[in-house]
C-alpha cells in the first residue's frame, strides 16, 4: 500500500530509473517534494537487504527533484558531486522515503542534503552538488541501415 499523498511517476520513456522504481512522489504545501519507493524483491542484494545503489540512486533522484522545484521556473541539473553515508538497512516492504533539504541555489551551481527514512529510522545520508545546466534537445532520430 502506497502512503496517502503519494502518485506515481510516470515516466514517459523508459531508462534506469523505470528500472529502479516504481517511485512516487508527494509535493507538500510549502515543502520541498518527497520521493518514495516500495521496497521490492528486485531491490534487493544477496543479503536481502536493499542494494545500496538503489539507495544512492534515490538520494541522487530527489535531490534533483527537490531542486528542480525550488524556483518558479523548473531548474535542468546534473550531479557534479555525491556524498552518502549509510546508517541502517531496508528491508523487503519497507516504505522509504527521500527528504530533502535545499542549501543553496545560485545561478550556476546548487547545493542540498538528503535523508532516507523508513519511518522514524534514518538510513541514509546524501549530500549533493549539481550543475545548473541549459535544458539538454531530445537527441535526433537516426536510422541505421544495417
Amino acid at each position: 500500500m502506497i502512503p496517502e499523498g503519494f502518485t506515481l511517476i510516470e515516466r514517459n520513456k523508459p531508462g534506469f530509473m523505470a528500472l529502479c522504481g516504481p517511485t512516487y512522489l508527494k509535493r507538500p504545501e510549502g515543502g520541498s517534494p518527497i520521493l518514495g519507493l516500495r521496497v521490492e524483491e528486485k531491490h534487493l542484494n544477496m543479503r536481502g537487504i536493499v542494494h545500496g545503489g538503489l539507495l544512492v540512486t534515490l538520494a541522487d533522484s530527489a535531490l534533483a527533484t527537490g531542486l528542480h522545484y525550488v524556483r518558479k521556473v523548473p531548474l535542468s541539473l546534473v550531479t557534479v558531486s555525491l556524498t552518502t553515508d549509510f546508517v541502517e538497512s531496508a528491508n523487503l516492504g519497507d516504505w522509504i522515503e527521500a527528504h530533502v533539504d535545499v542549501q543553496r541555489v545560485g545561478a550556476r551551481m546548487a547545493f542540498a542534503n538528503c535523508y532516507l527514512h523508513v519511518g522514524e529510522k534514518r538510513i541514509l545520508r546524501a549530500s549533493g552538488v549539481f550543475a545548473v545546466v541549459k535544458s539538454a534537445a531530445p537527441p535526433p532520430q537516426e536510422r541505421f541501415d544495417g
